[in-house]
């Protein structure tokens, strides 16, 4: 008997040493990782925010589209934020505020005055206001691997009547208890055998944290105690406001997709399209009422059993004194006003961009949980812009909708990508194609091949003759390359900027090879293309593999006159404190003589007036300077335009996944959605600037030899200083001469 007794003495010492072990390694777990999955937050990624200032060239309507883009509401009187009324030419809104990298924007009521295209004037309080900015588009989130999401947010932005609610429907004694409740339990199962439905759970707020952070939903004894003990080791550690809040931004409220909607923040924009602080009291219990069963009290799905479910919230809320009877009835009245949820990813495109660059400078597992503010220059306005010009543009062309395409848009200042088209459905997710669709760029290289002849100056100018007949150029394997013009016809000797504006095959083919390969590759390197490039005869023409973001960075040095800067994508990156992790400065580096450029700058032009990208000006105004070149691979495979406006450069590609032929030149195909996106977006022309060490000659457009103002041919060009022709026609200037090919170019040098 006394050994039996010592067996149980030393069983039950045996079971304590077990349970201080266990709750020893609970505590451990509970300390040591509460913290971090309190706050495991998706990295959000927020648009260029709009800045409004007396001045701006920005009509009325385009921010009425800004609003209802950022969920305000059109109200016949401005009571509250995120509230706007429109008045003939007067706009009045209540702005939210927002937390800026730079500092925070309060949020306040401004008056705006429009005149015809532009805002004319700004007032807030009866005060002019110099600068007004509209807190930034969320185009999505960048989430972990389990595809968890939300938005935190502080207990105290949380309005009184939802964590009211939610204690009065979840957990009524949370602030008496310590982790679990006998007598929730109790009067929760009371409660529902009483109504027949399930009113109130019995599990505290306490207990449900614990189960969504650390355990499964599985029914056992076992999971049932570890829930109360570590229930109750996080009552001993944190506060009770920390655990509310903790809960209010972990619950789960539903599914999109592969995304979990977790938190009442990111549930209030799911579901409402509004930010939790302005949600309405029937909203606020219509998700309080969706913790019981997300799915099954689904508003869209199951609309009578969400607002069944809704109503008995707001009933309990009242009883209960978070609101009165007369609020009840009148929330019970609403309708459920679901729709038109905000989605995430909305621009797939942009955002796989700005995830590749976040690859370049972080871990996946720090910025997908770290909670990241991620500031980029992607322009809502413009990308919408690029999406109807697509979408209009392709379904002339090919209404069957085989044909893919894809378009880059940078600011030409900075190179600051706005926009991105991936594929022929602008907002779809896969493939895209504007960063991995590798294809040969045909013509769209050639302006590599005569910028670096015109770098030597000595050499080469606009008016060089160059021999466009036919040639053949033997490869090292044996191969025989013998280019043709797309016209099948040779034109004889051709002035340098009329072989390019022609975009002619066979003139630029021997003036690659008089310059030499190795001049063509160190041209497209200094422009900004990174990888390798076949070292091939071919490569003038366009060889090689490209996508359409390689070539915005070669189009990019050359828009801005010959100043190397990366395409960026990300402008600050903040931490969930507001800390600046990063501010990416724009990087200026020279990579060509800008005077070489400058008279690049003129033949791209000549080709949209004259050459190959002259149907440009369908779509544009007359007076409207841009400079651009079409690009056509072998039997119309790629159809390809790049160009640029003194404020945007695009790049368009058009063509087959399979690598079928499509029909198409770059002037039948990407020239059009070029033109048909720059005629709405681009708002100022390229000017004409000549740099120093440049100079104007009148040249016969034929022979390329000087001549006189008025006389035949007459050609206004730019030179090299000292590069000019010395050979001259003789012919004397007329009394009265034309302006010349020059001024119908570019409008005059201003």
């Amino acid at each position: 008997m006394t050994s039996f007794f010592s067996f149980l003495r030393k069983l039950l010492l045996a079971a304590v040493c077990v349970l201080f072990a266990g709750l020893f390694y609970l505590n451990a777990l509970i300390t040591g990782t509460f913290e971090s999955k309190r706050y495991a937050l998706p990295a959000q990624v927020y648009a260029r925010p709009l800045e409004l200032f007396a001045g701006a060239r920005l009509p009325q309507n385009a921010v009425v589209d800004e609003l209802q883009r950022l969920g305000y509401r059109r109200v016949s009187a401005v009571r509250d934020r995120g509230q706007f009324e429109v008045s003939g030419s007067r706009l009045r809104l209540h702005s939210r505020g927002f937390s800026f990298p730079d500092g925070r924007e309060p949020a306040r009521v401004a008056t705006l005055e429009f005149s015809a295209a532009s805002l004319k004037a700004m007032t807030s309080a009866g005060n002019p206001l110099d600068i007004l900015r509209l807190e930034p588009t969320t185009m999505g989130g960048i989430y972990p691997a389990h595809g968890e999401d939300r938005i935190l947010v502080p207990l105290s932005e949380v309005p009184e009547t939802l964590s009211g609610g939610l204690l009065a429907i979840e957990d009524r004694s949370f602030y008496s208890h310590f982790g679990f409740s006998p007598t929730g339990i109790a009067r929760a199962a009371l409660g529902n055998v009483r109504s027949g439905r399930v009113v109130a759970g019995g599990s505290t707020i306490t207990q449900q944290l614990v189960k969504n952070y650390y355990l499964s939903s599985e029914r056992t004894l076992r999971r049932k105690v570890l829930e109360l003990l570590m229930a109750m080791l996080i009552e001993v550690h944190y506060e009770k406001p920390e655990i509310l809040e903790s809960y209010l931004n972990e619950v789960y409220l539903g599914q999109d997709g592969p995304r979990a909607i977790h938190g009442f923040a990111l549930a209030a924009l799911h579901y409402f399209d509004t930010p939790l602080e302005e949600l309405g009291l029937h909203q606020q219990a219509l998700l309080i009422g969706m913790i019981r069963g997300p799915s099954f009290y689904n508003p869209t799905r199951n609309p009578q059993r969400a607002r069944e479910r809704r109503d008995l919230v707001l009933q309990v809320m009242a009883e209960q004194g978070v609101i009165n009877e007369e609020q009840a009835v009148v929330a019970q009245a609403m309708p459920l006003s679901v729709g038109g949820a905000r989605r995430p990813d909305t621009y797939p495109a942009y955002l796989d961009l700005v995830r590749r660059h976040l690859k370049e400078q972080y871990r996946k597992e720090d910025y997908a949980t770290a909670g990241l503010r991620i500031f980029t220059p992607f322009d809502p306005r413009l990308q919408a812009q690029l999406e109807s010009s697509t979408t209009r543009i392709m379904d002339a062309l090919n209404p069957a909708g085989d044909l893919q395409t894809a378009s880059v848009v940078t600011r030409t200042v900075n190179g600051e990508v706005v926009a991105i088209v991936g594929g022929r459905k602008p907002r779809a997710t896969g493939f895209n194609r504007a960063l991995d669709a590798r294809r040969p760029a045909g013509s769209l290289l050639k302006p590599a091949v005569y910028l670096a002849a015109l770098e030597q100056s000595e050499s080469y100018t606009l008016a060089t003759p160059l021999d466009d007949s036919s040639l053949r150029v033997a490869g090292p394997n044996g191969d025989v390359w013998a280019p043709r013009n797309f016209d099948r016809e040779s034109h004889g000797d051709v002035l340098l900027h009329r072989a390019l504006a022609k975009s002619y095959n066979q003139a630029t083919a021997r003036l690659g090879m008089d310059i030499g390969l190795p001049a063509v590759v160190d041209m497209l390197q200094r422009l900004g293309l990174r990888q390798d490039v076949p070292k091939v005869p071919s490569l003038v023409l366009g060889a090689g593999e490209y996508s359409p973001l390689m070539m915005a960075r070669v189009y990019q040095t050359i828009a801005v006159d010959g100043t190397r800067t990366p395409l960026r994508s990300i402008l600050s990156i903040v931490n969930r404190r507001g800390e600046i992790l990063r501010n990416n400065i724009t990087e200026y580096e020279r990579a060509v003589d800008p005077r070489a450029v400058h008279l690049l700058h003129y033949a791209l032009r000549e080709v949209v007036r004259e050459g190959t990208g002259r149907g440009v000006y369908r779509s544009l105004d007359e007076d409207f300077h841009v400079a651009g070149k079409t690009g056509t691979t072998n039997d119309g495979r790629d159809s390809w335009f790049a160009g640029f406006s003194g404020d945007l450069l695009a790049v368009t590609w058009i063509g087959r996944d399979n690598n079928d032929a499509t029909g198409l030149t770059g002037s039948s195909g990407a020239l059009r959605v070029w033109a048909d996106f720059m005629a709405q977006a681009a708002s100022r022309p390229l000017s004409y600037r000549m740099p120093g060490g440049v100079e104007l000659h009148r040249v016969d457009d034929r022979t390329g030899e000087l001549t006189g103002e008025g006389c035949d041919n007459a050609r206004l060009l730019p030179f090299v200083l000292g590069s000019q022709p010395t050979r001259s026609t003789g012919c004397t200037p007329k009394a009265e001469g034309i302006r010349g090919w020059f001024e119908k170019l570019f409008g005059g040098n201003d």
